[in-house]
């Protein structure tokens, strides 16, 4: 089913054209930009860990830097793994060979958080340039000595030269995203009057002389790149000119044989650290353009929410960067650049810029995951395509959602003879209309590529219809997926009469029927919300371009409080910026004034009331019920019968293409 192997360098030259840094040749100018996957175990190097980076190899990168590793004594965390002794030689000699042996380069990244702390709570054992506070955690740090500071370098240059004996062809430095180099750089953290302190001198001086030890220890043919602040958003910290001040002192030497510039920081800018669909794509390159022309040469990467091989090719044509760091595309896709080389950017799964993978790993606490890539460090990963199946079966898959959509289109694949089911005139189910809602045009791309295989595949669709039991049972099927979702439960305060008249709609259904009638209507339009995911938050959003007021009602003391937190600092940004109204700890109470446009509501705790005038819109988002009630006749039919997605339990876009993708090979 796969196109052959063969480069066409004339698709996208610019982008495939090689380079050199330290004297090693790099075959293109992609580079997989430094994720963390927690695929580490208790320090050590895992198959999986270099499963991951060896796929990436394979699919086309020709440099890829690590995850964040343990450098130094004092960094202990379980899922990175030590360097700092000998430990994992012959781990770190296993994974550099995987990569290497792809004509790939291999970074490991030299790394620590410092005060920086997301995850909740504060951390005992954080270090820090001041006695200065972490601008999310609060966490109060230990400053380090001069002395201190001098013995981390060391670290820092013995483990570079660990790396190196064991293969690895350099290390990048992460002096960005308010870690500790970069609370060092700013003059927002760094409140020192010693030699680490004070002037641009003093403030750069870490870091310039663990580049120097680098130097030294390693030689000039090791690549030393380095990850600067570009914009931190933080008042008083480094903007764009501070930024370029510090890009120039830090390259004059010519110690530096790249350097990339990051955004955001340990703050309300975290944000910015992995920009998602409600901001524009590549968002970074006027800035990135902007501060070329201050690092005196040295080749810069450019990152950034670059997800299409366009776009990464015009960047190096127009010399915007010299290379081009993608880290969500290349989880989500590692084939990405061998696919676009070989005319095939039509078969990429792209990035959608939802940050689950953010999520897995930060909130969840396990390793990387993403909503578009259900085989994510699977030894076949790169390029997959199913095995054949060893019996032809008739499967019946009812419901068109992403679910069953990648149930469908695999299950094709492996030679099943395949039909669809949708109530929907279209594919892709609830994700289409997230799609159409502000922020979330990307997840257009997972349903499109599954169309687009399952087509491809062979598989046959029947929309726009429901089909029951009976209906099934009269297609003979050897197994049917029921991918039929879930729907919003009635909150208790609507009464009975508005309950069967449907008076008060779920914000899903009110959504649909508002589409393509987004003319300005004056009024409140309300949510009650005890959902808290994103589709609610960017409903409201479009409320507000239809309404004149918009206001959420939750009983939980705050909004978005299942979201990952770089996406909840976008959703409370954009409500501030748009006045759009939060009401917690209250919950609507029904009389009689709704039919005047008042809806009152009260404390869950103390019973005050509230109420909102000239209410013209009120829905709720709330938990949501399976719908498998065709599973137990069909079973009962001696049917093989599979759930996936919402209709095994409500969750998101990540459980359902996986359990979809898995219903599919289990077939």
């Amino acid at each position: 089913m796969q196109t052959p192997n063969v480069q066409n360098e004339s698709l996208y030259p610019s982008l495939l054209s090689p380079f050199t840094l330290a004297g090693k040749r790099l075959r293109n100018r992609l580079v997989h930009a430094s994720m963390t996957t927690l695929m580490g175990e208790n320090t050590r190097v895992t198959d999986r860990l270099v499963q991951y980076h060896a796929n990436r190899a394979r699919g086309g990168a020709a440099l890829i830097v690590t995850e964040p590793l343990s450098m130094a004594p004092h960094q202990t965390i379980p899922y990175k793994v030590r360097v700092w002794n000998d430990d994992n030689l012959d781990g770190l000699k296993r994974w550099a060979d995987a990569v290497e042996s792809e004509d790939c380069r291999l970074l490991g990244q030299i790394q620590d958080p410092g005060r920086g702390r997301h995850a909740p709570g504060k951390n005992p054992t954080a270090v820090g340039a001041s006695y200065l506070p972490d601008d999310i955690s609060w966490t109060v740090p230990h400053a380090l000595s001069a002395e201190e500071l001098r013995r981390m370098i060391a670290d820092f240059a013995q483990s570079a030269q660990r790396l190196q004996r064991c293969g690895f062809s350099g290390v990048e430095i992460s002096a960005g995203h308010g870690h500790l180099f970069h609370q060092f750089l700013s003059p927002w953290s760094n409140a020192r009057d010693d030699e680490y302190g004070g002037d641009l001198e003093g403030r750069t001086r870490f870091l310039v002389e663990l580049i120097g030890a680098l130097r030294v220890t390693c030689g000039r043919e090791f690549i030393v790149g380095v990850k600067l602040p570009g914009n931190d958003g933080v008042r008083g910290g480094i903007g764009p000119e501070e930024a370029a001040r510090i890009a120039r002192h830090i390259t004059r030497v010519g110690n530096v044989d790249y350097v990339c510039f990051a955004q955001g920081s340990h703050a309300r800018s975290l944000e910015l650290h992995v920009p998602d669909g409600n901001g524009p794509r590549a968002p970074y390159m006027p800035l990135i353009r902007e501060l070329h022309g201050a690092t005196c040469g040295v080749p810069v990467v450019a990152l950034g929410r670059i997800t299409d091989p366009a776009e990464a090719d015009n960047v190096i044509e127009r010399g915007d960067a010299e290379l081009v760091a993608l880290g969500r595309a290349l989880v989500t896709d590692p084939a990405w650049l061998n696919k676009a080389a070989r005319g095939r950017a039509h078969d990429i799964r792209y990035c959608v810029s939802c940050n689950t993978c953010w999520d897995t790993i930060v909130t969840q606490h396990r390793p990387i995951a993403c909503d578009n890539n259900p085989r994510v460090g699977r030894n076949d990963e790169v390029d997959w395509w199913p095995a054949p199946a060893p019996v032809r079966k008739r499967v019946v898959i009812v419901g068109a959602g992403v679910a069953g959509m990648e149930a469908a289109w695999v299950a094709a694949a492996r030679g099943h003879h395949v039909t669809v089911y949708g109530r929907s005139s279209e594919v892709g189910g609830k994700t289409r209309l997230r799609a159409q809602l502000p922020g979330g045009e990307a997840l257009s791309s997972i349903y499109d590529y599954q169309h687009a295989e399952a087509i491809k595949a062979g598989v046959r669709f029947e929309l726009g219809v429901t089909i029951g039991a009976a209906d099934v049972i009269a297609l003979h099927p050897d197994a049917v997926v029921l991918a039929c979702g879930a729907e919003m439960l009635v909150p208790p305060w609507v009464p009975r009469e508005m309950r069967d008249a449907n008076l008060v709609p779920d914000l899903r259904s009110a959504m649909a029927a508002l589409r393509g009638h987004a003319a300005h209507q004056p009024g409140s339009a309300v949510i009650f919300d005890t959902d808290h995911t994103e589709g609610t938050y960017a409903a409201a959003e479009l409320l507000h371009a239809v309404f004149d007021r918009v206001f959420i009602i939750t009983p939980r003391e705050s909004i978005a409080q299942d979201m990952p937190l770089v996406t909840r600092q976008g959703i409370l940004r954009r409500f501030h910026e748009k006045r759009i109204r939060t009401l917690v700890f209250a919950e609507p109470r029904w009389s009689e004034n709704v039919e005047d446009g008042t809806l009152e509501y009260v404390n869950v705790y103390n019973g005050d009331a509230g109420a909102i005038e000239d209410v013209a819109f009120l829905a709720y988002s709330s938990p949501r019920a399976p719908q498998t009630a065709l599973a137990a006749p069909l079973r009962a039919a001696g049917i093989d019968v599979r759930l996936v997605g919402d209709c095994v339990s409500p969750r998101g876009i990540l459980a359902a293409t996986a359990e979809g993708h898995d219903a599919g090979n289990a077939i």
